[in-house]
């Protein structure tokens, strides 16, 4: 008997770290290559946005609008509330400061115009922009549909990564 209430209470505590704490996320598509790819196991931190908004460069799952679908969405954050993003010339630009992006290789983006990041918003964006469908076609995105912050891949064992903000205005 005492062997079957410590296996109820390990489930219970499992299953509350995940729904409120921490959850694997597999990622399903290549919108994020090179940084991660199909398959590729994160870490998705639920706790953080309780503490803080979102930060321009944080990858995050989400439930896009107007999409049905049983899995959410990762893409990075690019606008944040109050902001303006569009492409011009290859580039993408916040309030007309070009964003560096480390994380695009070899893609010119095409120009799409200006958008407008209402408040309780965000601009998302994949790192795969050729394949990538994000705020360039479903709009901005609620703060209120964020699952949470991915924070590092840690499946494959030969493509571990670390998620931190890698975007930044050009200074």
């Amino acid at each position: 008997m005492d062997w079957v209430v410590i296996v109820v209470v390990a489930l219970g505590i499992s299953q509350a770290l995940r729904r409120w704490v921490v959850q694997p996320y597999r990622i399903q598509m290549s919108s994020m290559e090179t940084t991660l790819y199909p398959d590729d196991l994160v870490m998705v931190d639920k706790v953080s946005y309780r503490l803080h908004e979102p930060h321009r460069g944080d990858v995050i799952i989400f439930w896009p609008p107007g999409i049905t679908t049983d899995d959410p969405y990762i893409k990075r954050v690019i606008g944040l509330p109050g902001e303006t993003v569009e492409a011009r010339n290859g580039m993408v630009y916040v309030d007309g400061v070009p964003l560096n992006e480390p994380y695009v290789h070899g893609y010119v983006m095409p120009d799409f115009p200006a958008t407008s990041v209402p408040q309780g918003q965000l601009f998302l964006m994949g790192d795969n922009r050729a394949v990538s469908v994000d705020s360039r076609s479903f709009g901005t995105v609620s703060t209120s549909s964020i699952v949470g912050r991915a924070v590092f891949a840690y499946w494959p064992l030969n493509h571990l990564v670390m998620l931190k903000a890698q975007t930044s205005l050009a200074q």
